[in-house]
């Protein structure tokens, strides 16, 4: 079995939004942190009547459990990520995607731009 050292796997990683959410007080938030899905991130969400009824509403519900931050929010639900932008949410998938695919090791371990994003991903500067 293959070991890899923690401190050279990372289990979460920094992101900037291109448009940024906006809370209710009109705070655009455009830093966040992503971590790793575990298997219970992508199986118990089956089971929620919005999936069912909806199955496209699954992506919802895993990314609002895998988004650890986003700028200072206190959390982040489904209810945050149903008001994100649509470029946003399509970044976020998109990245999740990334960093749970087969080579998770080789995109954790890239470098980052200084703004945070993947080295090659949307770069953002700025955050309110």
């Amino acid at each position: 079995m293959d070991r890899i050292s923690t401190a050279a796997f990372r289990t979460e990683i920094d992101f900037a939004l291109p448009m940024g959410f906006i809370d209710e007080a009109g705070v655009r938030h455009q830093r966040g942190v992503m971590r790793l899905a575990t298997a219970a991130d992508e199986i118990l969400p089956l089971r929620d009547p919005r999936v069912q009824a909806n199955p496209a509403y699954l992506t919802v519900i895993v990314l609002a459990r895998v988004i650890v931050r986003l700028g200072s929010l206190p959390a982040i639900d489904t209810q945050a990520v149903e008001g994100l932008f649509a470029a946003d949410f399509e970044y976020l998938r998109r990245l999740y995607e990334e960093v749970n695919s087969a080579d998770v090791p080789d995109v954790l371990m890239a470098a980052h731009t200084a703004n945070g994003a993947l080295a090659g991903g949307p770069s953002v500067l700025g955050e309110a």
